[in-house]
């Protein structure tokens, strides 16, 4: 799951070279030009559809994000005990199943990050670690943002989360991207340097892509970024946020009712998914240096 919906903005040239990896507060744009989706709207779907106080209270969280775009400056959230209880009953839960089927470069990542089962992580300290170990960014958000936009802030080595959390009546899901999902589940990758080069990679490729590019771009994003597998060691290990935040994708992924394949990348652009079920089919990359060469190639070829 990403905080993205269909693409509808234009084209853009990206504002400095592929291999610039050097990015610096000044070179960031402005958020006046993302389009959202109404932060007041509740799918039916939602556990909190029908639960005031649950939606003011993201409601709430989802104006501190706004106030960003306003100052630039990452409000930090006063969470409460409930908000809390929900957090370490999802962590406490997925850190003993990411002991057996995460990347171990990611449980090493949760340490560095200060990611803990104890209290929810403030983007405030988790960029500021980010920036120091990968020149990596949070930004926060308040709802969903259409895909172009969404990816393209990655050209600016920029992740966009979310800060409110899932309703507590179903802790194991979530039908948006949560706090859960982005500190869990993507934050602690964006330390590996060349998982980092790599997603400012697909950035760079959004803001040039045409739409059918654009919609190969989507789906190796989901592949990779969010249910992506690495090889260590001999065995397939789980990378993507979208199997590290959730232990029914997690559990299931290393069922037999999913099909393990080798990344190959036309393969991987070719391959449809639903997002609304359990993935049958996952692909395993050799290494994030890998992964970073052969996106590279593919996005150099769009200037052809």
């Amino acid at each position: 799951m990403s905080t993205m919906t269909e693409s509808t903005a234009a084209t853009a040239e990206p504002a400095f070279p592929l291999d610039n990896f050097h990015i610096t507060d000044a070179d960031l744009p402005t958020f006046r030009d993302l389009e959202f989706e109404d932060i007041n709207q509740l799918e039916l779907d939602h556990p909190g559809a029908h639960d005031e106080d649950y939606r003011r209270r993201r409601d709430h969280i989802a104006s501190l994000a706004k106030r960003f775009r306003e100052t630039g400056e990452i409000t930090d959230v006063d969470y409460t005990d409930d908000e809390q209880g929900v957090w370490q009953h999802v962590a406490g839960r997925l850190e003993e199943l990411q002991k057996k089927y995460a990347s171990p470069f990611y449980l090493q990542a949760k340490k560095d990050l200060g990611i803990s089962n104890d209290r929810i992580p403030q983007l405030t300290e988790m960029n500021r670690r980010l920036k120091e170990l990968s020149n990596f960014r949070l930004a926060p958000i308040e709802g969903l943002v259409e895909t172009r936009g969404f990816l393209s802030w990655l050209s600016y080595r920029t992740m966009l989360c979310t800060q409110y959390i899932r309703h507590h009546s179903r802790p194991e899901y979530t039908p948006e991207p949560d706090i859960v999902h982005e500190a869990i589940g993507h934050i602690p990758m964006f330390t590996n340097r060349n998982f980092a080069d790599f997603s400012q990679f697909i950035g760079h490729g959004a803001r040039i892509a045409t739409d059918d590019q654009l919609e190969e771009l989507g789906r190796l994003y989901w592949f990779t970024v969010e249910f992506g597998m690495v090889e260590h060691e001999g065995h397939s290990k789980a990378y993507g946020a979208g199997l590290l935040s959730s232990y029914g994708e997690l559990e299931h992924a290393f069922s037999g009712n999913v099909e393990r394949r080798p990344f190959e990348l036309k393969q991987v652009m070719n391959t449809p998914y639903d997002y609304s079920d359990m993935q049958p089919i996952l692909y395993v990359i050799p290494s994030y240096a890998e992964l970073k060469q052969v996106t590279k190639s593919y996005i150099t070829s769009f200037a052809r």
